[in-house]
């Protein structure tokens, strides 16, 4: 009862905070007709050859070395015949889902490392599963799909996410850990409620839910719980730094849980490499520098002039430990970097924030006195803007400001300046840039967010902005940030009282005695 009632705890804290993706259509009418018991082999092959690249993936997978089918497969029919409804269907919803869950956008996120970790994983649960004469069908899929958590995570919190996984790297906390305090759940249990979601069964879920088993999986499942555990560390001897340690101790627990010789889990080292590089061209994924073990440990050799295994392990370890220091180094010198964009950079829009604000403007304003150039000002803030928070709510009018930030920065130039001044009020630094040239782009500034629309449920918001502006110009006297600011204020205030929703531009008030910012 109370794991029941931690279970749904769980998983409407997922709901709260995750847009679950839907399955492909083709795998929606793959997984119903293997479900039905009437189904047949003609009525399952029809929906794959509908996707003839498909078809020609699976063809590919059943006639690699990994199946060691006895004559080459030429149709769907007959693969489908020699390898079961059910592997099939694995085979296909692998190659379905990986497609699905993948981007060519560039981003924080490796979708290519990860999909390549996952594959390796993949082939890595089936092949230790055949070594120890372990029944089922599902251990292919269930090893790609065992850290898919981690990839809704990413697509739906975005650099939040990318961000914790960043920090835990340098801190070696435990992923699982950083996640619950972040949002009160991990990525196994989100991965498991995602494959429940989509309707496969529970010999899949449960060692995704538990694969990292630090909790006791149901004892019918704990078996393949395991092999997907070793699987993922398996994977990572491939995909990772810091090998040599990693395979000395996945080589003491295997050999001490399963019985076998220290021999035949190298070879399973060595196997998982050579069969991992044909099934990533099929996943359409770079093998990259993929090798097996054996030989890394012979390069690493033949670099240290060493003749026996533990010499060659010492040479990995040395040979990693200033990769790791380097890499350390690297890592440093980008969350210094990091940080301080951090300081600088308003938590709900992503524009800088009032101090990076003042830094700049008066940095800009000295620059334009000692160059004799321009820099103009436009402040501006949202019309009526207590009344779209009255009426929707906060987290509506949070979403208003985000939307005018991103068409704020996508109508600047690469060297302007964007920043929330506070609350509902946004500054514009526009450097070498004159009265008239300000005045110009104030008005499109007006015109753009005059026409974007922030949709919140059917509801579709529409505002306006008033802005004033002001100039530093060569001929003038030297001048003040505070006094730049006061005019463009001015200017915003008369815009507002004059019927909003226009620009107002005002001349700063110099000083002739004015001290050079």
């Amino acid at each position: 009862m109370i794991e029941a009632q931690r279970n749904s705890q769980i998983r409407t804290l997922i709901d709260e905070q995750i847009n679950l993706p839907s399955p492909p259509e083709i795998a929606v009418n793959i997984l119903n007709t293997v479900q039905k018991d009437d189904s047949s082999i003609q009525e399952l092959a029809r929906i794959i050859k509908a996707d003839p690249a498909l078809t020609g993936k699976i063809l590919s997978v059943a006639n690699s070395s990994f199946y060691a089918l006895p004559n080459k497969v030429t149709s769907v029919e007959r693969a489908l015949s020699i390898l079961g409804s059910n592997l099939f269907k694995n085979i296909a919803l692998s190659f379905l889902i990986a497609a699905e869950l993948r981007s060519e956008k560039q981003s924080t996120f490796n979708f290519d490392y990860f999909w390549r970790r996952s594959v390796t994983s993949a082939v890595a649960a089936e092949l230790l599963a055949k070594s120890l004469q372990e029944k089922g069908d599902d251990f292919f899929v269930a090893g790609l799909l065992h850290d898919i958590g981690v990839l809704i995570l990413y697509l739906n919190k975005g650099d939040e996410y990318a961000s914790l996984l960043h920090d835990r790297k340098i801190s070696a906390e435990p992923l699982e850990k950083c996640e619950l305090r972040q949002y009160g759940f991990t990525h196994q249990q989100l991965g498991a409620m995602l494959i429940d979601t989509w309707g496969l069964p529970e010999s899949i879920s449960v060692p995704v839910h538990f694969h990292h088993l630090n909790a006791d999986p149901p004892e019918e499942h704990r078996r393949m719980t395991e092999i997907i555990s070793f699987a993922g560390r398996l994977a990572a001897i491939y995909n990772q730094t810091e090998t040599a340690g990693k395979v000395r101790a996945l080589q003491t627990e295997i050999c001490d849980l399963y019985h076998l010789k220290a021999n035949q889990v190298r070879d399973l080292l060595d196997d998982v490499a050579r069969e991992s590089i044909d099934i990533l061209k099929a996943f359409d994924l770079d093998p990259d520098d993929l090798k097996p073990y054996s030989q890394m440990l012979q390069e690493a050799n033949e670099e240290l002039g060493r003749l026996n295994l533990s010499y060659e392990h010492l040479a990995m370890e040395l040979k990693e430990a200033k990769e790791r220091a380097e890499n350390l180094a690297s890592e440093l010198t980008d969350v210094n970097s990091r940080l301080r964009e951090l300081v600088f950079r308003d938590g709900l829009t992503g524009l800088y924030n009032h101090r990076y604000f003042q830094e700049i403007l008066a940095k800009e304003l000295s620059r334009a006195f000692r160059y004799q150039s321009s820099v103009s000002l436009i402040m501006f803030d949202i019309d009526f803007f207590k009344k779209v928070n009255d009426r929707y709510g906060h987290p509506v009018g949070d979403l208003v400001l985000m939307n005018i930030a991103r068409a704020i920065e996508g109508a600047v130039r690469p060297s302007d300046i964007v920043a929330r001044y506070g609350g509902e009020e946004f500054a514009v630094i526009l450097p070498q840039t004159n009265e008239s040239g300000m005045q110009i782009f104030a008005e499109r500034l007006r015109r753009t967010v005059e026409g974007i629309t922030t949709i919140a449920g059917n509801q579709q918001i529409s505002v306006t902005i008033s802005a004033g502006g002001s100039s530093y110009s060569p001929d003038a006297t030297k001048d003040t940030p505070q006094r730049l600011i006061a005019a463009a204020d001015q200017g915003l205030y008369a815009s507002k009282k004059n019927g909003r929703n226009q620009v107002t531009i005002f001349k700063p008030q110099t000083d002739q005695s004015a001290p050079p910012s």
